[in-house]
């Protein structure tokens, strides 16, 4: 049996960023949509998260621009302390599970159909549960999983067990910490840190634990991006002192050591320099935690595991005694080719601020409902920031963050958006009736303007 639906939007995805572009329909226009996701409720990656996962962002500024999560609180006790709080994946999935029951499906413009398979060659679903069919008409399309991203819970490690050697998802950390001598971390990247991070606060000996890290990345202070609406918030004066830092360096690694002699940007293991950027945040105490852990093993990626011996791309390291293997290696969100957002009837949620994926889908969502002009000037305004993966990607990122508010600024219905919006506390106010604020606006284009080129020959000195 086909059932035929007939809809203004159709939204592939019932992530974070299908939610806060669909919230931004609900809220500017009377549009109908569709939302076809193949888990059982909303939330995409959350329904797989491990259980002691927290965002690596503020709550204040997460989530649908309708509906809080959170408060506006800060952390008085833990690793977090003085920071705004951080969600924790139990609450991220009740918030969406909560923003669906109470203010889409209430709405009656929003048809969800959960547990369904949509296919992009013949635009059908099917349940995959009863096998029903779902064909649709619909004015447009929005793919809202585009970015892909994986998970260690659904994703098979890269490296192999030979010999019996047990390798958990990271999602039994919990379990398997208390019933094995050594547990070796694999993984380099936010999840990596973050289950290291999750022993050392339950009071695990750092010589239990042996970290297998490929390559080290940059680190953000959490302290220096903590959100706000002043031009004098660590916000706002971080992204001018990177700026700034731009213009100052003689080449590319003098930026990097301008900006770690800065506190811009911090790693790991002070004796080892990053190659990587994955806009993991943490505090100085966190950092303090994770530099406990003596047992690193930087030999590459690692290509088998035996109860003996680590074979990595770059040696081979010894398995410590009755050890379990937390596999924390995936690649979270892999970069996909950047595309045009809008493109005829299509369109392709990407990230128009570096590492701020909600945040992009919400903007998308304002242009498309409230910006009503050609295909080519929402794509002008809309103009995909890569994700970030190499050390040159933060660079990268910036001139297109930079790039980007410049166009936004020449846009009343994308300034009056980020002023109002609650998940854009990452940007300033723009308000240009206030003399002062004018005066700071102004300040920051032109020193946008003339850091955008130097950062370009930053990069491109790299590669010569």
């Amino acid at each position: 049996m086909t059932t035929k639906i007939d809809v203004d939007y159709l939204v592939v995805g019932a992530g974070a960023m299908g939610m806060a572009f669909v919230d931004e329909i609900l809220t500017h226009t009377d549009a109908t949509v569709a939302m076809v996701d193949k888990n059982f409720k909303p939330g995409g990656h959350w329904n797989y998260a491990y259980p002691f996962v927290r965002l690596h962002q503020t709550s204040k500024c997460y989530g649908v621009n309708s509906t809080e999560l959170g408060g506006d609180r800060v952390d008085e006790v833990g690793f977090n302390k003085g920071c705004y709080e951080l969600a924790s994946g139990g609450e991220c999935l009740a918030y969406f599970d909560n923003v669906m029951r109470r203010r889409f499906l209430p709405s009656g413009r929003v048809n969800f159909l959960p547990m369904c398979e949509y296919n992009h060659k013949d635009g059908k679903a099917v349940n995959l549960l009863s096998g029903e069919e779902y064909e649709f008409s619909a004015r447009k399309i929005v793919n809202a999983t585009y970015m892909n991203v994986t998970v260690p819970a659904t994703t098979p490690p890269a490296y192999t067990s030979e010999g019996g050697a047990v390798i958990v998802p990271v999602n039994d950390l919990p379990k398997v910490s208390t019933e094995y001598e050594n547990i070796v971390i694999v993984g380099s990247g936010k999840t990596g840190m973050d289950a290291c991070l999750f022993l050392l606060s339950n009071g695990c000996d750092p010589e239990r634990i042996t970290w297998v890290v490929s390559s080290d990345s940059w680190l953000f202070d959490r302290f220096t991006v903590e959100p706000g609406r002043k031009f004098s918030d660590p916000t706002t004066q971080y992204a001018i002192g990177a700026l700034q830092t731009a213009l100052e360096a003689s080449d590319y690694d003098d930026f990097f050591k301008l900006m770690e002699d800065k506190e811009l940007i911090k790693r790991i293991d002070p004796s080892v320099k990053p190659t990587r950027w994955r806009c993991a945040t943490f505090t100085p105490t966190e950092l303090a935690e994770l530099r406990k852990i003596k047992h690193v093993v930087r030999k590459g990626y690692l290509e088998s595991v035996s109860p003996t011996e680590m074979k990595c791309s770059k040696g081979v390291y010894k398995t410590p005694s009755n050890a379990v293997f937390v596999d924390c290696s995936a690649d979270g969100l892999p970069k996909m080719p950047l595309k045009k957002v809008f493109e005829g009837n299509t369109i392709t949620l990407q990230n128009v601020r570096m590492c701020q994926q909600v945040y992009s889908a919400g903007f998308i969502g304002n242009v498309e409902a409230n910006v009503d002009v050609t295909e080519d000037r929402k794509n002008e305004l809309t103009q995909p920031v890569p994700m970030p993966y190499n050390e040159e990607d933060y660079l990268n990122c910036f001139i297109g963050n930079s790039r980007n508010m410049l166009i936004w600024l020449t846009e009343p219905a994308v300034v009056k958006w980020i002023n109002e919006a609650r998940i854009d506390l990452f940007s300033p106010l723009l308000n240009f009736d206030c003399p002062e604020t004018a005066e700071h606006i102004a300040a920051m284009k032109e020193l946008m303007e003339q850091a955008v080129p130097k950062m370009e020959q930053l990069v491109a000195s790299k590669h010569k």
